[in-house]
């Protein structure tokens, strides 16, 4: 959680939206840091966690600056909407793989679970569709021991310039 903090911390320090809490660590690191922070979830623990500490909103009915979604883009079928609602800054972690033999023999390969398997240059291009640019990424979790998966911080573009 620290690692997810200080990367947003290097580019966005006000308002947002965890998306899939979790456990609700990363909600609470960043509350205790004074950093307003609210969350959605539609696991019935997440959103009991959420109601109990009034924190719960609805990202595809109001709009927040920044949002993140800490392995959770890859279970949307639908991201697009959601996202859509963010007005500058869209933090991610995700699975990455090389290409589709590497989706396959990966224990992220979930079909039950999982809507979207990205590449690098897949995931910049579906972002860049979706009006963000990358700004920066991070092998972090990788390296602190979770296969595969890429830190990402995107900007929203508005006609091909960063606002």
């Amino acid at each position: 959680m620290q690692a997810r903090f200080n990367f947003v911390e290097q580019h966005y320090r006000g308002t947002l939206i965890d998306v899939g809490i979790g456990s609700g660590a990363f909600v609470e690191l960043r509350q205790n840091r004074r950093r307003p922070t609210y969350g959605y979830d539609v696991n019935p623990a997440g959103i009991e966690w959420l109601e109990q500490r009034m924190l719960m909103v609805d990202p595809h009915l109001v709009a927040f600056d920044a949002a993140t979604l800490w392995d959770v883009l890859e279970h949307i079928p639908d991201f697009q909407s959601l996202i859509s609602n963010v007005r500058e800054w869209l933090f991610l972690s995700l699975p990455i793989f090389r290409d589709a033999e590497h989706v396959l023999r990966s224990k992220h390969f979930r079909p039950d679970e999982h809507c979207w398997y990205f590449t690098r240059e897949g995931l910049v291009i579906a972002m860049g569709m979706c009006g963000f640019a990358l700004v920066s990424e991070s092998s972090i979790e990788t390296d602190l021991g979770r296969e595969d998966i890429g830190m990402f911080a995107f900007r929203r573009e508005i006609n091909g310039a960063r606002l």
